[in-house]
């Protein structure tokens, strides 16, 4: 009878882990990007006459207090809330640039998606009359209208590169300028109606509250007193959540993901590989948008209509996010967060040293840049990891069924009366 017993145990070790990898990465870049922000500003402190040792001490510890470095209480809700309203729309645009990534693609045409969708969302939500339905209603078809304009752009790299084989990078490049242009003539042609002309601001369009269309705060900024927080920032944050769910715990993620890995094993496998990419390009156009929507319908932010000759930064800055979070939804709304909070830091630093304007932005876009090495190093952990663990046998990594010795008799030569029988035989 056979005992099965376990030999040994494969126990995958805490820092073996894939997403703990993940967070040593992206830590990893950001103290990198941190060391060299703060060698910068002692350098400029030792050649320039105006600017002393301590300024550049002082200079890197206000640039990592962030939000808390705005003086008293109040001011810090203040500054806190609004670090918070404007990682809203980079957390939508990281997710976009992380969903491309996971299915094997690059959407760099997320400024182009954002653009369309606040393009959407104004023009419903100003152009319905607040007397005709309810403006929570106005609102939805808002957000709804502009996340549909940014899918069917994000679709249409997604259906040349499935159908054509085009390189996705630039039909994207091509459709940001194309939404950049179009963005500008659709409102050029409606200034009465849609053109603020009420402020000292010029070539931007009227705030949505003006109509009476705003996204409900939820008491947000009762907490963060006179700051432009509202309920976006926990729509965002379940939308990361269901992405998550959605890519990991589904048979459609399990598709997307397979057909990033290799596109003609899943094309063998049965999937529809051509398909999957239009939906992935698809989704991400629809998330990038979203955020556009989200913060347009704010109901206290004004969007500049004359998009013809820059594309929006956060579209562009979604890639970083994506890229320090290891392409994690969940690690997407952490590391947004991070980069508007050292560049809320920066942005005190001008006013309380010697330093300049483009200092903080030096920095920041120091820590932008380390961003883009966190796949190397997880990399490099996942094999220096495995070139340290010691070679062990298959027996030893699986749990082998051990069969007990059977015991067999002695083989004993015949006897002579026996090897006489059988010659007689």
């Amino acid at each position: 009878m056979k005992k099965t017993t376990t030999v040994n145990e494969n126990k995958t070790s805490f820092f073996q882990h894939p997403a703990v990898q993940s967070v040593v990465a992206s830590l990893i870049c950001i103290l990198g990007g941190l060391l060299v922000g703060f060698l910068v500003l002692l350098f400029m402190a030792i050649f320039s006459k105006d600017i002393s040792f301590s300024e550049a001490i002082s200079g890197i510890f206000i640039v990592l207090s962030g939000p808390f470095a705005a003086g008293n209480a109040k001011d810090i809700l203040f500054s806190f809330g609004n670090m918070l309203f404007t990682a809203t729309p980079l957390i939508m645009t990281g997710l976009s640039v992380s969903l491309a990534f996971k299915t094997g693609l690059f959407n760099i045409g997320a400024p182009g998606q954002y653009l369309m969708g606040a393009m959407g969302a104004l023009l419903v939500g100003l152009g319905i009359p607040q007397e005709s339905m309810p403006t929570w209603l106005i609102w939805l078809l808002a957000l709804l209208v502009g996340t549909l304009l940014g899918m069917i752009w994000g679709a249409i790299p997604g259906f040349f590169k499935a159908k054509f084989n085009v390189n996705e990078v630039i039909v994207c490049i091509l459709t940001n300028w194309m939404a950049a242009n179009i963005v500008s003539w659709v409102f050029a042609a409606n200034k009465e109606q849609y053109v603020n002309y009420a402020e000292t601001k010029t070539n931007f369009i009227r705030k949505t509250i003006s109509n009476g269309v705003s996204t409900a705060t939820f008491g947000l900024d009762k907490l963060f007193k006179g700051s432009y927080l509202d309920a976006s920032i926990i729509i965002v944050c379940v939308i990361a959540v269901l992405l998550y769910v959605m890519l990991n715990k589904t048979t459609f993620g399990y598709e997307l993901k397979a057909c990033g890995y290799n596109r003609n094993a899943s094309k063998y496998a049965g999937m529809n590989e051509k398909r999957n990419i239009v939906l992935s390009m698809a989704i991400a156009g629809a998330l990038a948008a979203c955020g556009a929507a989200l913060w347009c319908l704010n109901g206290k932010q004004d969007f500049k209509w004359d998009t013809y000759q820059s594309l929006p930064a956060d579209g562009f800055n979604g890639i970083p996010a994506a890229l320090l979070a290891s392409n994690n939804p969940i690690g997407v709304i952490f590391s947004s967060i991070f980069l508007r909070y050292i560049d809320k830091g920066g942005s005190y630093l001008a006013g309380r040293t010697s330093f300049n304007e483009y200092v903080p932005q030096l920095i920041v876009a120091v820590i932008i840049y380390f961003a883009g090495f966190s796949k190397f190093i997880k990399d490099f952990l996942s094999r220096k990891k495995k070139n340290a663990a010691p070679a062990k046998s298959p027996l030893l990594e699986n749990k082998v069924p051990v069969a007990e010795p059977v015991s067999v008799p002695p083989v004993t030569e015949p006897t002579a009366s026996v090897a006489g029988e059988e010659a007689d035989k």
